[in-house]
């Protein structure tokens, strides 16, 4: 695998990693009983922005590590991948 290749995976799973850690730790106004004139109350009450890209970045190269592992030393070979994404050929 190429560094280009391996970063753009990372990049990748970095982004679906993020969808997945945005709702983490996140408390309404209206749970917290605090609700700002003017604005929704379903808005978050405390933003945390910079630790869920922190968890972001970490989770991102948790996954990453394991699957380069997987393919680095021939965990999940290429021909079983080749053979249960394809349909049968009939």
């Amino acid at each position: 695998m190429t560094w280009p290749f391996g970063l753009a995976i990372y990049f990748v799973l970095w982004w679906i990693t993020l969808l997945a850690v945005l709702p983490w730790g996140v408390r309404s106004q209206h749970e917290s009983g605090d609700v700002v004139t003017g604005s929704d109350p379903g808005a978050p009450t405390v933003h945390l922005g910079w630790k869920k890209l922190l968890w972001t970045t970490i989770a991102a190269g948790v996954v990453f590590s394991i699957g380069y592992a997987l393919y680095r030393f021939d965990l999940l070979p290429l021909d079983f991948l080749m053979r249960i994404s394809n349909p049968p050929h009939s």
